[in-house]
């Protein structure tokens, strides 16, 4: 096997000593020099190119061994953690580094060629790394065919849908609901609120358990609780039981949001990654655009209760299709698809495969299955980076979930429109916001490319890139600044046009000025989030959710108490000025980022060093 350097070209591991001499040496100062230097090269500069790659990103020094059958657990988790320090680059170098750093990434290079040039009989294979057993020299980022990620993209697109639909479903049919159930307006508002605080909390539990277990159980997992959830609402006729009911479909459908992104993650490297988000992103906000006009439909032709009985069926449907045919693509558990699932992880395609079952190499390490720590989630929301990403896009999601929330009640307020009419009204607020989600992806990646041609790096799409290494930051910000004022202005129309009750048409454009530039920006920081923790997807997106939902749900509580104060119009009107205040947060994104990127990185390869010291 020959792993490249950026994807453990050196997870193999001589026994010699990792406490002392060239190597512990090397990585430490290659890992701590980047903080010493106040002013890193600007990221418009020429990128420097990683030690043992070319020019095009080559392996100049591959390791042309086969894993030995005798690896040491100890000493190879060693190597890991040791030559993670060794390729820790700066955020965005380039060639016009002092001679002080160009000799310490030449020593560093120079360890990494000593220990690629090891007899077969000193070097071991991390067992313990799945990922890096599938990226050996020259391997695709992902080993799936272009057909299988089409499939599996158009299953979690559709899973996408699943939650934003059952939240805005029955958003036409509120009076309806309070009517059957003799309960206030206020109390089915409440089932809103607690909706959202438990698809905020939900996906911090599967974000974790998909994370390790893999995909496919999770998502079979969630929506099962969802389909039971769903049949209950269903044949209930009590309001402690809708309340409750609500919570448990709330959390069965919400986890698979974060599942989404996770399998984007898997099978698309970060060059492509922006339309595969895109596609997911589109499914997200196609969600409450068809969910409104469904729920409409269905409770003006056959009840209220006539919506949760469409969406346990149209669950069931979906996973019929994901237990046959959707493969699992957790890059803990099948590296890059090159490695067979466990068994009982297996499509039932798979399964009954006339060729026979293919076997799991018995050097593969098992699939550690553990309960789900939620903590996890709440490490990205303190990691300085990650946190400003989560408080700009949970500002953006709160306008978002306002325009959609308050809708229904202002248009047959103003308007005297009934279930029928108020869900037709969504669908220019949902056009919107899947076009900008279809469109977004292509920009994003074009401005991956412009970046990366600009700092001379060879993009490749299948084979993934060097991100420590790039200024992702810049390449995914830089179109949210036109977006977010454009929607800020149009918010504000939306406020006044309201407060003036002007013909219905001035809104509905200005709905889908919104639905265009507003939902953008939270797609786009969402991308983001996923580039920057690669090795743990679905928790940074369960984060994201986290954040966003439980800002949602505090801003659906006081909204009305903000129009009573403030009327319609100054109440968006602090809103779009509360996304203007986003921007001086996104340039400092783009300064600071790649700095704070190189010290999380640094302070990751000390723990390494000093567990490496320990076990040594």
């Amino acid at each position: 096997m020959a792993p490249t350097l950026l994807y453990s070209s050196s997870r193999l591991l001589s026994p010699w000593n990792m406490c002392d001499g060239d190597i512990a040496h090397s990585s430490r100062l290659v890992a701590m020099k980047y903080e010493r230097e106040p002013n890193l090269p600007s990221s418009d500069d020429n990128v420097l190119q990683s030690p043992g790659q070319d020019r095009q990103g080559a392996v100049t020094d591959p390791v042309d061994t086969a894993p030995s059958t005798e690896s040491a657990a100890e000493p190879s988790e060693a190597r890991a953690a040791v030559t993670s320090r060794i390729s820790t680059p700066t955020p965005t170098p380039t060639p016009k580094l002092n001679d002080e750093v160009t000799n310490e990434l030449d020593q560093a290079s120079a360890v990494v060629e000593k220990l690629s040039t090891a007899p077969a009989s000193q070097v071991l294979t991390d067992a313990d790394d799945v990922e890096a057993m599938s990226r050996f020299a020259g391997a695709p980022y992902s080993a799936f065919t272009r057909r299988t990620k089409i499939w599996i993209t158009v299953m979690v697109t559709i899973a996408s849908v699943i939650s934003p639909m059952t939240a805005n479903i029955y958003f036409p049919c509120l009076d309806s609901i309070a009517d059957d159930l003799n309960v206030s307006i206020a109390l089915i508002n409440l089932t809103l609120t607690t909706y959202m605080i438990f698809q905020g909390l939900a996906p911090t539990m599967f974000g974790d358990f998909g994370d390790t277990a893999g995909r496919r159980p999770a998502f079979t997992l969630a929506f099962t609780i969802y389909l039971f959830a769903n049949i209950g609402l269903a044949l209930q006729r009590d309001y402690t039981a809708l309340l409750v009911l609500r919570c448990l479909q709330s959390a069965g459908s919400s986890g698979t949001l974060a599942l989404a992104y996770a399998v984007v993650a898997d099978i698309s490297s970060s060059e492509e990654r922006g339309r595969y988000m895109g596609l997911v992103g589109a499914g997200v906000n196609f969600g409450p655009t068809v969910g409104p006009v469904l729920g409409g439909v269905l409770s003006h032709e056959l009840g209220w209760p006539s919506i949760f009985w469409f969406c346990a069926v149209f669950v069931s449907v979906w996973l019929v299709h994901w237990v046959l045919s959707v493969p699992e693509t957790c890059r803990n558990v099948v590296g890059n698809g090159s490695v067979p699932p466990p068994r009982w992880n297996m499509t039932v395609i798979d399964l009954l495969r006339p060729d026979g079952v293919k076997q799991r190499p018995a050097s593969t390490p098992r699939v550690k299955m553990r309960m789900p720590n939620p903590l996890r989630t709440l490490s990205v929301v303190f990691n300085k980076e990650e946190g400003l990403i989560l408080f700009i896009s949970a500002i953006m999601y709160v306008n978002f979930i306002l325009v959609g929330a308050t809708l229904s009640v202002l248009f047959k307020e103003i308007y005297n429109y009934d279930d029928l009419e108020v869900g037709l009204c969504y669908l220019p607020y949902g056009v919107g916001c899947c076009m900008v989600m279809l469109l977004q992806g292509h920009i994003i990646d074009r401005n991956y490319a412009r970046i990366a041609n600009r700092l001379g790096m060879t993009t490749g799409r299948k084979r993934g890139g060097d991100m420590l290494r790039f200024p992702i930051e810049s390449a995914r910000i830089q179109p949210l600044y036109p977006a977010i004022t454009v929607g800020a202005v149009a918010l504000i129309g939306w406020g006044w046009s309201l407060e003036a009750e002007t013909t219905v048409a001035v809104p509905l454009v200005l709905l889908f000025i919104i639905g265009m530039f507003v939902p953008s920006s939270f797609g786009v920081l969402n991308t983001l989030l996923v580039d920057l923790n690669e090795d743990a997807p679905a928790t940074a997106a369960a984060a994201n959710n986290l954040t966003r939902c439980l800002s949602g749900a505090a801003a659906t509580a006081i909204v009305d108490q903000m129009f009573d104060a403030m009327g319609r119009g100054w109440t968006f009107t602090l809103l779009a000025l509360l996304m203007g205040a986003c921007l001086p947060g996104l340039r400092l994104l783009e300064k600071f980022g790649p700095r704070w990127r190189a010290e999380r990185a640094r302070r990751k390869a000390e723990m390494q060093e000093k567990q490496i010291c320990r076990d040594g």
